[in-house]
This record gives structure tokens, sequence and C-alpha cells, in this order.
């Protein structure tokens, strides 16, 4: 624990990105017990106030307190996000380690496919499935899972291809280990430094997704909260009350930028040849 957290230190990447990450979260499991206002609570004396020690972010048009709503709308964003992100992490890497250990017409059919929903950008993807599946928070981190779902296959198969040959891997099929073993024991291990990486990445730009859906009425839906559903709230009188908006996009803007650092500092922490530089 001692020489990760030396690791972790030594890295101002990932120390920066682990701090402002820590913060939000923090912020996003605490802040709302600890706020004096609720997400729901009106004041018809405080409609529109700019951001004060009173109001931080300010409030909006029912006079409800922005920073108590952001609070609230990111931990369900944060909880789609990493729900939907996590199951394609899961499912495409073991698709993608299955594709390169054992090549043939499956696995053929099942990379035809993932090439498929690769090709599509992800933000048009997010709204034909939206469309598709329909409304609500299920049904966003299930498009989140097959929108990311492609790049864990793709990602995972092509780190695969370089340790399969490896002689640890044949030396345990020689000796007759079953393909799940080989696959969790020998290939997922040492591939699986950049998947954490992506995992990272993925996170931050899945709340950017189910921000960008809810934002446009077709993800999740009202009363249940969401950094998009504020946005969308702030943006029909952005003019009198710009801070609504640009308070909630602020945040955001915050929690991505400590998730992708914190990407970048993983990438470095489980690199092999700088654990070699940093012992």
């Amino acid at each position: 624990m001692i020489p990760v957290l030396k690791r972790l230190a030594a890295n101002k990447t990932a120390l920066t990105g682990a701090i402002i990450s820590v913060l939000v979260a923090f912020a996003v499991v605490f802040g709302p017990m600890i706020s004096p206002y609720d997400g729901d609570s009106m004041d018809v004396m405080a409609m529109l106030a700019p951001p004060s020690l009173a109001h931080p972010f300010g409030t909006d048009t029912m006079g409800r307190d922005v920073l108590t709503r952001v609070l609230y709308g990111a931990r369900l964003s944060l909880l789609i996000s990493i729900s939907g992100v996590g199951v394609a992490a899961v499912l495409g890497s073991m698709i993608g380690l299955f594709i390169a250990y054992r090549p043939g017409f499956f696995s053929n059919v099942l990379m035809k496919a993932s090439d498929l929903l690769f090709s599509f950008p992800s933000f048009v993807l997010a709204l034909f499935l939206m469309v598709v599946l329909g409304y609500g928070v299920f049904n966003v981190a299930l498009a989140i899972a097959l929108i990311y779902l492609p790049i864990f296959v793709r990602l995972a198969r092509n780190l695969a291809q370089l340790i399969v040959m490896e002689p640890w891997v044949q030396a345990a099929k020689l000796f007759g280990q079953p393909t799940h073993s080989i696959l969790l024991r020998e290939l997922l291990p040492n591939a699986l430094s950049p998947l954490l990486v992506q995992a990272t990445i993925g996170v931050a730009f899945g709340i950017v997704i189910e921000a960008g859906v809810s934002f446009l009425g077709l993800g999740v839906q009202p009363p249940a909260p969401s950094l998009g559903l504020v946005m969308s709230d702030g943006r029909e009188y952005f003019n009198t009350a710009p801070w609504v908006l640009t308070m909630t996009g602020l945040a955001i803007s915050i929690a991505l930028l400590g998730l992708n650092l914190l990407g970048d500092g993983l990438r470095d922490l489980t690199d092999p040849k700088l654990k070699e530089r940093l012992s």
C-alpha cells in the first residue's frame, strides 16, 4: 500500500486527478446531507437569486438552490455512468480477450457486430438508442453500456493479440488449462492497465452522454434529478440568469478534469517501465 502511495505522490498528474476526484466524490456523496436546502424545496422570495454566500450557485426560477440540485443530479449521473461503463468494461473485455484467444467464425461475428456499433459517433448512437429503448434511468445506463462495449472489445482484443503468443500463455494452454482460466489468469492481468485507464475516461464521458441526452429531454425524466435536467432548466432563462447553466457546466467540467487526469495517472502508475524507474 505504501509503495502505491509513494508512486501516486510522485506522479503530479495522478495526484491532481485523485485529489479532484476524491473531492468531487465527497461532495456528491455527502453534499446533499450537509446542504441546508432540499433539492426540490422552493423559495418564492429567492427566485433567480444570483450566486451568493447563501446560494453559491444561485437559484432557479422556482427558488431552488442550484448547488444542491447539482449535487443531487451529479449523484444520479455518476451512478448511471459507472453502471453503464462498468457493464461495458466487464463484458467487452471478456469478449475481446476471447476473440483474440479463440479466432474463428463465432469470434468474427462478434467482431463484426462490435465494428458496426463502433462505426457510429458516440452521441449520435446515444440519441438513436434512447429513441429505440425509451426514456429512463435504466435505459440511459444501457445506452452508455452499448456505446462503450465495442471500445472495450477492440481494446481488449488488440492487447490480447500481443500477449497470446507469450511463452507463459502457450505453457498454460499446453498444460490443459481451460479457456476461462487462461482468459482470467493469463491474459486479463496483463491487459488490465489500459483497460482501467479506458474505464476511468469512459466514466467521464459517460457523464457527458447522460447530461447530453437528458438536456435534450431524451434521457432521465423529471422529477428524478440529473445534471442534464438542471442544465435544461437553465437554458430557458439563460439571458436573465446565466449562472444556472454556467455553474452546472463548470461543475461537470471540474469532474471531467479530475477523472481524465486520474486516468492518465493510472496509466503511468501501472506502466511496468515507470514502476522500475520509481522503485
